[in-house]
This record gives C-alpha cells, structure tokens and sequence, in this order.
C-alpha cells in the first residue's frame, strides 16, 4: 500500500491547471479529492479533465467541475490479491483505501507498463517545404531542423519510443536523402522505420494511400512531423480504441476575444449586449488516429487533406471523434515558433 496517498490529495476548489500540475509532477494519473478531514468526494484522472473540456470547463473551472464523485474505492483491510483482481478487471491502476470514509492510502497495479509494446503503426508527416521557415529550409527540410541538440523529427520519435511505440512511418519528399541518411532502417533507437515517397505533394492524408498492404490490421496514428508536444499517447490510442471510434482528431481550446460589443437583436429591437465577449472553439491539433477501414479508403497517389477525409467520414456517419489535448503543444511553423522551441524543449525536457 502506498501511504504517500497525501502528495495527490487536492481540495475540490482548486483549479483544473492545479491539478494537470499535481498529476504530472506525480505521475500516478490519479488525484483525490478531499476535504479538510480528509473525507474523499471524488477522483480526478486526465480522462476527467478532458471530458471537462469537451463541457466547455477552462482550465480556471475547479476540480469539483470535473472530477468523478462515484469512484471505485476499497475498505481498509481489503487483501491485496483481490485488489489486484478488481484493479484487473475494472482496468485501474490504482483504487483509493477507506476507513469510515476517508482516505487511509492508495494501493496500485504493479505492471510492466514501461516494457509494453504497441505494434500499432505511427506514420510521421515529413514531406513539407517549410516555406514560411525560409531561409533556414533552403537547405534543410524543416523536421531535421534542430532544436536543442535534436532534429525536430527525432524529438518526436522518440516521444512515441517512450510510449512504447516501435513502428514507424515516415512520409517524404522535400530533400528525402537528409532524413533517410540520419534515421536509417531505425536500428540506432531499437524501432523498425519505413519510408514512403510523395512523386508529388499529395496533401496530409494523401500518403495513406501509399503505406504497404503488410500494414497490420491495427489503428494508424498519424501526425504531422514538426509538431512538439506532450500528449499522453497511450492514451490517445486507448480512447480511440474504447470508444470504438473510426477516426480521432486530437482538438486544441482556442480563445480569442471579439474587440467591440456584440449586439443581439429581432429586427430593429435590440435584444442584448455583450461587451468583448470571449469566443472559445475547438481546433486542429495535427494528431490523428484513424482504423484500417479509414486508411482504406485512401487510393495510391490520390490527393486528399486529413480534414477532407474526416468530413467524408462524419458525411458517411462513421464514427469521428474529438480527442480534447490540454498538454504542451506548439507547431513550427514561423521562425517565432522555432526560437521558442529551443527554450520550450530545455523547460519541458522533451529531448
């Protein structure tokens, strides 16, 4: 039993940015909530907060907007085999101690999680021009750009290692030689890389059509190459999956303020106003997950952008769903973005 439960105990009126700190400086994925007697009203894990965000909770809503008011608990003196049992079953990695209702610990599923291994293909976006990063791509495609010590592209790389992903995709076109001749087959990371050549530009879904029909029968996350982020891969895939989607957009919240008042109104009578309100939208974050029978569709050599894809989906009423990201990220796209890369990528330790 881990009587250490205290360092993720949090108070149901502190913020959503609180907690994502609690549960990442952790790492137990979990935070309970509790009151000052130490009482557990609810669990808070990062499935909640993303649920959250999709109900258009912010970062400033409190936990008790989010967090799970009915989580599985266990009696003080509960045998650890049957823990492990339940753990198993209900698919937890940890499940809070109770003792007249408060919190006495926190027991957790011992796993090999580290060594496990996703067979499930990643497919990185490489090909681009990197037309907006002129001149440092004149003689450079952008992924192999360096940021710290690092190419962009093996940043990413191994941010996919780490998550136990082992079975890569890379799509070239601009200058393929630099990134062929730096990553080889994969060998120097233990991972198996592939590369599939764009004759021509065929958009961001386009080379889907390309990826051989040795492809295991798995969901393909794909993802744009010069993206650095933070997103808990295992658990994009594991949404994907649970949900029984076709396809899974990775979304970003976006605000940004109107600069006058809106007005409302029915013909010349106005209804009300509104001084610089605050628009929030969802928008695309460049990660996907799409199943087999997505990936299917695309035809050898034929043009089509990520987006246009989904929309035929959705038009289809296949499954596409929004997977909400809250974590780091940051696409390079301008010159601005790649200066704040090299200080982002010391902060966030991304190497």
């Amino acid at each position: 039993m881990n009587n250490s439960w205290k360092k993720i105990a949090i108070s149901p009126e502190s913020s959503i940015r609180d907690a994502l700190i609690l549960l990442d400086k952790e790492a137990l994925r979990i935070a309970l909530v509790v009151d000052g007697a130490d009482q557990l009203l609810g669990v808070l894990t990062d499935g909640d907060i993303r649920r959250g965000l999709l109900r258009n909770c912010t970062l400033q809503s409190t936990v008790s907007d989010v967090m799970n008011p009915n989580p599985l608990t266990a009696e003080q003196g509960t045998p650890r085999r049957d823990l492990v049992k339940l753990m198993t079953r209900k698919k937890l990695l940890s499940i809070p101690l109770l003792k007249n209702g408060k919190v006495i610990g926190l027991e957790t599923l011992q796993t090999a999680e580290d060594s496990v291994q996703y067979d499930n293909p990643v497919f990185l976006m490489a090909g681009g021009f990197g037309t907006r990063l002129k001149p440092l791509t004149d003689a450079c495609p952008k992924p192999m750009l360096k940021v710290g010590d690092k190419p962009i592209l093996e940043i990413v790389l191994n941010s996919f290692i780490r998550a136990g992903f082992h079975n890569f995709y890379i799509s070239l076109h601009y200058m393929p030689e630099q990134i062929q001749a730096y990553f080889g087959d994969g060998s120097r990371w233990n991972v198996s890389i592939s590369y599939i050549y764009e004759q021509e530009p065929l958009g961001t879904g386009g080379a889907l059509g390309l990826l051989p029909d040795s492809l295991p029968d798995l969901p393909l996350i794909l993802m744009n190459g010069d993206l650095l982020t933070t997103v808990d891969f295992e658990q994009l895939l594991q949404f994907h999956t649970k949900q029984k989607a076709d396809a899974t957009m990775c979304v970003r919240d976006y605000e940004y303020q109107i600069p006058f008042g809106v007005i409302n109104g029915e013909g010349n009578r106005v209804i009300a106003m509104e001084e610089k309100p605050i628009q929030r939208l969802f928008v695309n974050a460049g990660i996907y997950v799409v199943s087999p029978k997505v990936r299917k569709q695309v035809k050898a050599n034929q043009r089509i952008d990520m987006p246009t894809l989904l929309e035929q989906n959705i038009e289809q009423q296949n499954a596409v769903l929004m997977f909400p990201i809250h974590e780091y990220w940051l696409d390079i796209g301008r010159i601005d973005d790649y200066q704040r890369a090299q200080i982002d990528v010391i902060n966030l330790g991304l190497f």
